[in-house]
């Protein structure tokens, strides 16, 4: 009563006062100081039952919700080992904890739980059905899903949830247009406009960057306008990047460098450095360097830019002024970043570096990379010596490119995994031109799906086709 009342004073000496207190008396004080916002109070009292070895239960955790929404991680790491040491985990108690996870940007953790719920279940015969609808925790897993690259758990959830807000659109959407379905992500925006539901400005951030990715370039800029016209959108920095990326993808290196000199705000790193990336894919020096200039000035960590200004150069040939740029890095302390595989196995990651030779299976790596090479060749494979080191001559191209890192990281994990497991990359870089070709082969020879998230989207290779449509 003097909880519901915020007399949390009195609460507490009452509470104090009681001859025999049990978990429910201390749960109805965990939650008067968490509905009252006292977090940090509500947070002690579960301190003290530790303390005095009061079991919580379920209650406990309910009680407490309110008191960890963006948190410290000291806060969830105490809650979560509440959770844990849970004498009996109830449908009550798992919802709790997963909710937290979600209230705190942690759909990874979210996603995680959720899946050991899902074991427990066989056991315990808890209905996890029950614990949906949950606006929250579906829209995590949909975003979990999607940042893994599953398309199809993104979907199931997606396809089965009762209720939808903007989120669940458009993390479907976006799921879809990093996987370079843009006519899927395209499709998914109409029909939450035919729902009922606005789109908002993340909503056309998806939908312009899944255009990009797809090379759709005149639907782009029909839901540019859509979003400004019709829906009185004023474009932020994000919407003004993905219609840079999407000019400078399709060729249109000239019209996207006009854009951004007519933007009514000021163009950022992140616009002048797309620019450039499209000015290395269709060779374009001169406004290359335009774009390269500003981003010198920008740029904290511009190791990245001077390199794609090197390999402009080295694209035309311009051999003296590759070696200038690789000199100004050298004097300025400035190091290109390796390139780095990783591939998850029985819940441990590999790293891959390109000709990396220090896992202990290098030598069966190296064997199965040859053997699969010699396959990639009989199939028509020629390498691209393009996306090898500039410096390097040319009969020396081909023995650099077949020890690039997501190679490597992909025979492992064939060598590691049951014949017909998916095998999944990330790649800290854009995967090059000639890896791209020989994931494709290896989806084929080996009857495997790929899965390769470098730093721009996903690849999803599977019977020798890219989901990008080799369009990236």
């Amino acid at each position: 009563m003097y909880s519901k009342c915020r007399c949390l004073v009195q609460a507490r000496r009452a509470f104090d006062e009681m001859p025999i207190r049990d978990v429910v008396s201390w749960n109805s004080m965990v939650s008067g100081y968490a509905q009252n916002e006292c977090f940090d109070q509500a947070l002690d009292v579960c301190r003290e039952m530790k303390l005095l070895r009061i079991k919580p239960d379920a209650g406990t955790m309910s009680s407490l919700l309110p008191a960890v929404t963006n948190t410290s991680s000291d806060n969830i790491s105490f809650v979560k080992e509440m959770f844990s040491k849970l004498a009996r985990k109830s449908i009550v108690s798992w919802n709790v904890m997963i909710s937290i996870f979600v209230n705190n940007s942690l759909s990874s953790e979210a996603v995680d739980l959720y899946s050991q719920m899902e074991a427990y279940d066989e056991f315990m015969n808890i209905n996890r059905k029950n614990l949906l609808p949950n606006l929250a925790l579906e829209n995590a897993l949909i975003d979990m899903y999607a940042k893994c690259g599953c398309l199809k758990g993104a979907k199931a959830v997606f396809d089965q949830m009762k209720f939808r807000d903007i989120v669940s659109w458009t993390s479907m959407i976006s799921a879809y247009g990093m996987s370079g379905q843009g006519d899927k992500a395209m499709s998914l925006f109409s029909n939450m406009q035919n729902s009922g539901l606005p789109p908002d400005s993340i909503a056309f951030v998806s939908v312009l960057s899944a255009c990009s990715h797809a090379g759709l370039l005149e639907q782009g800029w029909h839901f540019f306008n859509l979003m400004t016209d019709q829906h009185k959108i004023f474009p932020r920095v994000e919407h003004f990047a993905c219609m840079v990326d999407l000019l400078g993808r399709s060729g249109q290196v000239e019209e996207a460098y006009n854009f951004i000199r007519k933007m009514p705000i000021e163009p950022t790193e992140r616009i002048w450095g797309t620019l450039l990336g499209a000015c290395w894919m269709h060779c374009n020096m001169n406004i290359g360097l335009l774009a390269a200039d500003h981003l010198f000035r920008l740029a904290s960590e511009p190791s990245g830019y001077y390199v794609l200004l090197s390999n402009i150069y080295a694209k035309a040939g311009r051999w003296e002024d590759v070696t200038t740029v690789r000199s100004i890095m050298k004097s300025k302390g400035i190091k290109k970043m390796a390139g780095a595989s990783n591939t998850e196995i029985d819940n441990q990651i590999y790293t891959f570096l390109a000709g990396d030779q220090s896992h202990p299976q290098s030598r069966e790596i190296y064997k199965k990379l040859d053997f699969l090479v010699r396959k990639m060749k009989e199939a028509g494979y020629v390498p691209e010596t393009l996306s090898a080191l500039h410096d390097v001559e040319e009969e020396d191209k081909e023995g650099h490119l077949v020890v690039h890192s997501e190679k490597l990281a992909i025979v492992f994990a064939i060598l590691n995994t049951k014949p017909g497991t998916p095998i999944r990359i990330t790649k800290n870089l854009r995967i090059c031109g000639d890896c791209h070709v020989a994931a494709k082969l290896i989806s084929q020879i080996t009857e495997r799906e790929i899965i390769v998230r470098d730093t721009y989207r996903f690849h999803h290779f599977q019977t020798g086709v890219c989901s990008c449509g080799d369009y990236w």
